[in-house]
């Protein structure tokens, strides 16, 4: 039988995620915002605390729940370390602030309080254990000879923070468990990456190396990304290579799809020979850190024909009736030059031992960032071990789960370990899409263990709206994910050179796909696209308003072709206002409402916007304000505002 002294609830506290089964994230800075419905029978007052630590055995913390509203009670801390956070609730009914709310009322009223002055005395008798000094503000109220004196005592703006910084906690409920909190670096919530094929480096037109890589990275660097991500760098498959545009057969100089990894050269320990050695590679890793840039490296548990896997462990893959095995299969696509992993074998420990070890092996190398290829491919028990034992290794190692696949299922991966996820956001186009994806990320659940990793595009995916379109649509949906989200990425040369011919109509897949044969680009070439990335880019890195997903608030404006969206650090020493025309071909204007209460503006308006990609300047001194973006000049607006100094 529970105790029958307890009086008040406590529900829905936030954030958790599955009732506490897994831990919610935040990265190292932000700040835990601790909410839970708490509520008693009566009209007695409920106080609660939140008491919070750093690992399991660290400092205890507490910090005062206030109400909000409809007995929904509110606190925050900031995530200053890497680590696990664990946190509870207590919350009780306090009889001294239940008392001296009702002795104003009765002091109010000329009611007699004699009696009143001997509990609230009883009270302070009890709170001078943990502190001492109330003992003389006890006698006072004591004093029957001089009422007066008590009463001016207890009306006194120094009773009420007596009141306040003493809750007299006898009974308290508490949540049955602690609630974890899982805090991660700073990139994990902060990073622009930059997908391009490692063979297609060459500025000679030749097959690509690693060191021509390394000639590209201060390219790169210099348009202001920090994550170089390459697809597959391993040896590719012989039997079944696909040709060009994904042809069943292949021309013999082809040289096949990178996911279909492993031939008679190696596997996924080994890299691709054409592309030089290991020690290419990892002095590819260690120029890219000189420049603060890492390698992403993709991870694709999937094998050519020609694998050593196969051979090897045969027991690894499905057999089919006639003693083949099975291929990869997405009817009506068909993908011959791939066997997929049979996860139901037997022998399913040694094949995960197996797994674990490319992790290993490319952290030895110095991989800290991993782009893992449809995980949702994979049991996502395995995802959850596997992680969890990188994770012993090196906490900091980044996951990127590239799976555009069923919301559940998203959730479930981001929910046992990885970092980051690929998102709808490249299928949102319209205004109301936009705005309605961005809230449910921002103010869903999903908020507690899903971190958005925004791309316009990938090597697979040339969306719709891309297709046979001109530089203003990819600067616009550029301009949209790299401040939307605090993550974003860009399958880069693709996108750079406004490639937007599809395979057919109907298709979202690029014409002669870099997928399967080596392409040539201008390196030295630079174009507007590259210097908005480049601008864009320098902006984030400079103004910490965009360094976060979460604080995104749109903003009203008058135009279904206009998106305005404000972000704000919580001090409000840097303020973003973006505003982007989505209509790539002509201009469009309304009224942008600034939001008063999230800036503290009140009705004496002076606002200085700076924007940041034209550098013009502007003076708003109205709740409502008039923009026009012609899209041939730039289709956005990034302005970094100002408040005049009475607002702050």
């Amino acid at each position: 039988m529970q105790n029958g002294k307890l009086r008040v609830i406590i529900e829905n506290v936030q954030p958790q995620v599955d009732n506490g089964l897994y831990p919610a994230k935040r990265t190292v800075g932000e700040r835990v915002d601790i909410s839970a419905s708490i509520f008693g029978d009566g009209h007695d007052h409920i106080r609660a605390s939140v008491y919070y630590k750093h690992g399991k055995d660290g400092v205890l913390n507490e910090t005062a729940m206030c109400l909000a509203y409809n007995d929904e009670w509110t606190a925050s801390f900031q995530a200053k370390e890497k680590g696990t956070y664990y946190f509870s609730i207590h919350a009780w009914v306090d009889h001294f602030e239940t008392w001296y709310d009702g002795f104003k009322k009765k002091a109010s009223a000329k009611v007699d309080v004699k009696t009143e002055l001997m509990e609230g005395a009883e009270m302070l008798r009890k709170l001078s254990l943990i502190n001492p000094k109330l003992v003389s503000v006890a006698a006072v109220l004591e004093d029957k000879t001089h009422y007066a004196v008590a009463l001016e005592k207890v009306l006194s703006p120094e009773f009420e923070n007596i009141v306040h910084e003493n809750p007299l906690k006898e009974i308290y409920t508490s949540t049955e468990k602690e609630f974890e909190v899982l805090v991660e670096n700073r990139k994990a919530n902060f990073s622009a990456w930059y997908e391009f094929f490692p063979r297609s480096a060459s500025l000679t037109g030749k097959h690509g190396t690693f060191q021509d890589c390394i000639r590209l990275l201060p390219r790169i660097a210099a348009m202001g990304f920090d994550v170089i991500y390459f697809p597959p760098i391993h040896p590719i498959g012989k039997i079944n290579r696909k040709g060009k545009n994904n042809n069943v057969r292949s021309e013999k100089s082809e040289p096949g799809s990178p996911w279909a990894i492993g031939s008679d050269e190696g596997g996924h320990k080994t890299v691709l020979p054409a592309l030089g050695a290991l020690e290419d590679f990892k002095k590819l890793i260690a120029e890219a850190k000189k420049l603060n840039m890492d390698v992403a490296m993709d991870i694709a548990f999937q094998c050519a024909p020609d694998h050593p896997y196969v051979k090897e462990h045969p027991q690894w893959f499905k057999q089919r009736p006639d003693g083949s095995i099975q291929y990869a299969e997405n009817p009506p696509k068909k993908y011959q030059d791939i066997f997929p992993f049979n996860f139901e074998t037997d022998d399913w420990k040694a094949l995960w031992e197996e797994l674990l070890s490319v992790f290993i092996f490319w952290m030895d190398q110095g991989i800290s960032i991993f782009r893992v290829d449809n995980p949702h491919t994979k049991p996502i028990p395995f995802w959850q071990w596997v992680i969890t034992e990188v994770h012993k290794v090196n906490p900091d190692i980044i996951f990127l789960s590239e799976a555009f696949t069923r919301p559940k299922i998203m959730a479930s991966l981001a929910k046992v370990g990885f970092t980051q996820g690929y998102t709808y956001f490249t299928w949102r186009v319209s205004k109301n899409e936009i705005i309605d994806y961005v809230k449910e990320l921002v103010h869903g659940p999903s908020r507690n263990y899903f971190r958005p990793n925004f791309w316009p595009n990938t090597p697979d995916i040339l969306p719709f709206h891309l297709q046979h379109q001109g530089e203003n649509s990819f600067i616009i949906r550029y301009a949209l994910a790299s401040t939307l989200s605090s993550n974003f990425g860009v399958y880069g040369p693709a996108y750079e050179f406004y490639e937007n011919t599809p395979i057919a109509e109907g298709k979202e897949e690029y014409y002669n796909s870099e997928k399967y044969e080596v392409r040539h680009y201008d390196w030295k070439k630079t174009n507007r696209m590259t210097d908005i990335m480049t601008m864009i880019n320098q902006a984030r890195k400079e103004n910490e308003a965009l360094q976060s997903t979460w604080n995104t608030h749109f903003c009203d404006v008058g135009n279904d072709q206009l998106v305005a969206y404000l972000k704000a650090t919580d001090d409000l020493s840097n303020i973003i206002l973006v505003v982007v025309n989505l209509d790539p071909h002509h201009s469009k204007s309304g009224y942008v409402q600034l939001p008063k209460d999230r800036l503290k503006l009140g009705d004496k308006i002076n606002v200085k916007l700076h924007d940041c990609m034209t550098d013009e300047h502007y003076t708003w001194t109205q709740e409502w304000n008039y923009v026009d973006i012609n899209p041939n000049k730039m289709p956005f607006h990034l302005f970094k505002l100002q408040l005049h100094e009475s607002h702050l």
